[in-house]
């Protein structure tokens, strides 16, 4: 079973280019991010065309997370998170699908910082790591997959150029303690299981000639229980769909489970 992750940084600008990473790569479990586009307008005919079903949490203009399954039915079990610090944020979806418990996210930003954005990245990701908890006593194969917005570590094989990115909340200490306590607490990123060193980057900014440079950083993250993480059998990231025209700035990210 194949399960990724892609923030398509709008469905509605970008639906070309997913429907064509539908096809061309077959996920069976899809994760989505960065709707930008209310629940009326989510292109649920086109995705079912293209052999998906799907369920949703969309929101005006910002945010918005789906999830698609290739064949399968796909039961809601959550939109948004438990003591979700702002409910009006479409951030979080889950569903259980093809045995497992899938949990589709995208963390907050948090720029500029310091300021209440970044504190509410951080409400947002100790909401998360709660009801992960919750996941976790379920002993159930649990995949937390999407934008996580957190530079793991300031490696060249995490992210192009710590000096450059020191700024920005994505590589905050702060941001990665949460990702590390979620580690820590047994979670295995399932990317860096698989490739344990080298670089490996999932978004490529618009500006400053980014993706020519290959000047990246990975945030884009799948996070497994122990149940799924012993099924894992490869991992890896798409790049050329980053490549394409009118691309998304970010490459989907998958797994494979045995």
């Amino acid at each position: 079973m194949k399960i990724a992750t892609f923030n398509v940084n709008g469905i509605g600008a970008r639906l070309p280019r997913l429907l064509e990473w539908l096809e061309e790569t077959q996920p069976d479990i899809a994760c989505l991010q960065e709707l930008k586009a209310p629940d009326e307008r989510f292109p649920e005919a086109e995705i079912k065309t293209a052999g998906y079903n799907s369920v949703w949490h969309g929101q005006k203009s910002w945010n918005g997370v789906a999830i698609l399954a290739k064949g399968m039915d796909i039961h809601l079990t959550r939109k948004g998170l438990p003591n979700d610090p702002d409910p009006s944020h479409s951030r979080y979806i889950e569903a259980a699908v093809g045995g497992l418990i899938v949990g589709g996210l995208y963390l907050p930003n948090g720029n500029p910082i310091p300021g209440p954005k970044f504190d509410y990245k951080l409400a947002w990701f100790e909401a998360l790591i709660d009801h992960a908890r919750t996941l976790w006593a379920t002993e159930a194969p649990v995949v937390l997959a999407g934008d996580w917005n957190v530079i793991p570590t300031e490696s060249t094989d995490d992210v192009y150029s710590a000096k450059r990115m020191a700024g920005d909340a994505l590589m905050q200490p702060e941001s990665r303690a949460c990702f590390a306590r979620l580690k820590h607490a047994g979670w295995i990123d399932a990317l860096r299981a698989i490739q344990p060193s080298g670089p490996v980057y999932t978004f490529w900014d618009y500006t400053m000639n980014a993706w020519a440079r290959d000047a990246g950083f990975r945030i884009d993250h799948l996070m497994l229980s122990p149940a799924a993480a012993d099924c894992l059998i490869d991992a890896g990231v798409d790049r050329d769909t980053r490549a394409k025209e009118k691309a998304s700035d970010h490459a989907p990210t998958w797994i494979k489970l045995r």
